[in-house]
């Protein structure tokens, strides 16, 4: 019998295509293991820029206590380090294409880790920032000038909006979406309409928002399309010495602004799951009580993740 002979292909013969179809089912800690690493080939299929239009980093939550003294939370320095690392590895893998910036609600990243990001993902059209705890003005504002082509922010509420929404305002002129996880006050609305004319979407949904601010924001923003109201808690507030009232149904005086729109989102239903919880929370979601992944959704898919 004549022998056989097998062509045998090593894995870095492997067409490019192929591996990077591969690599596309990864998670962010198998992409920065080390892989690249293994062969010139392997290295080039992990800086497709397929692989890196998404960079989502909900999986990585911070270790952390809360402190009493600013910034409120002390994050455990395994958990930082850790942050430090990916960030460093997918961002150099990653070579400027990241257009789509994802953070979990409860990761704790520091003034120096925002703007080393933002200096490699310039391009950037999406972000979902996570909680505002360890980084101050000077931080946010150096990345916001950075992303110039930035179209839409997920965000948390802000104690001190107007800096914000005007470094917005100056930076990026194609701003077009808005998500606001928490209580959007008199003065966020305020800022909006001033610094934001142009917005066309607009989440407040699972917060508490008084009936003037939904006022502010339907007459001021005459560009905006969509508005999400889903499971807030909405208060009409009265003159002294009157408490606020909660409103259980909107009026004509709401729905005739708002008919103007592509698109009113609302739900205040007692039978609604995430209406109750919103009212248990008193406005201020605690989604770490909640079901993984659940601060993601949004009833406008453009915002939900």
């Amino acid at each position: 019998m004549e022998d056989c002979d097998f062509a045998v292909r090593r894995w870095n013969d492997l067409d490019i295509d192929i591996l990077v179809k591969i690599f596309q089912s990864f998670s962010i800690f198998e992409l920065t293991s080390g892989i690249a690493h293994v062969c010139s080939a392997w290295r080039m299929a992990c800086c497709d820029p397929l692989l890196w239009k998404t960079l989502d980093l909900s999986i990585l939550k911070s270790n952390f206590i809360k402190i009493p003294l600013e910034p409120y939370v002390y994050v455990d320095g395994r958990s930082d380090k850790e942050l430090t690392r990916v960030l460093k590895l997918s961002l150099s893998l990653s070579r400027r294409n990241i257009l789509t910036l994802i953070f979990h609600v409860n990761l704790y990243v520091s003034d120096d880790q925002l703007t080393y990001t933002a200096e490699r993902c310039p391009e950037l059209k999406r972000l979902v920032l996570p909680a505002w705890n360890r980084i101050k003005k000077s931080g946010i504002c150096k990345a916001i000038q950075t992303w110039k082509n930035l179209e839409s922010l997920t965000m948390p509420s802000i104690a001190n909006p107007p800096y914000l929404m005007e470094e917005i305002s100056k930076n990026c002129k194609n701003f077009s979406e808005l998500k606001i996880m928490g209580p959007c006050e008199i003065l966020c609305a305020s800022s909006i309409v001033t610094y934001l004319p142009k917005l066309k979407v607009l989440s407040l949904r699972c917060s508490m928002l008084l009936k003037d601010v939904l006022i502010i924001l339907l007459d001021g923003l005459q560009h905006l399309e969509v508005l999400n109201i889903s499971h807030c808690l909405l208060y009409e507030v009265s003159p002294p010495p009157a408490a606020k009232r909660l409103v259980r149904e909107l009026d004509h005086f709401i729905l005739e602004r708002a008919s103007r729109l592509r698109k009113f989102i609302t739900c205040m239903k007692d039978t609604c799951i995430m209406c109750q919880r919103t009212k248990n929370d008193e406005g201020l979601m605690r989604w770490y009580k909640y079901e993984e992944g659940l601060w993601k959704a949004d009833e406008v898919s453009s915002l939900a993740l």
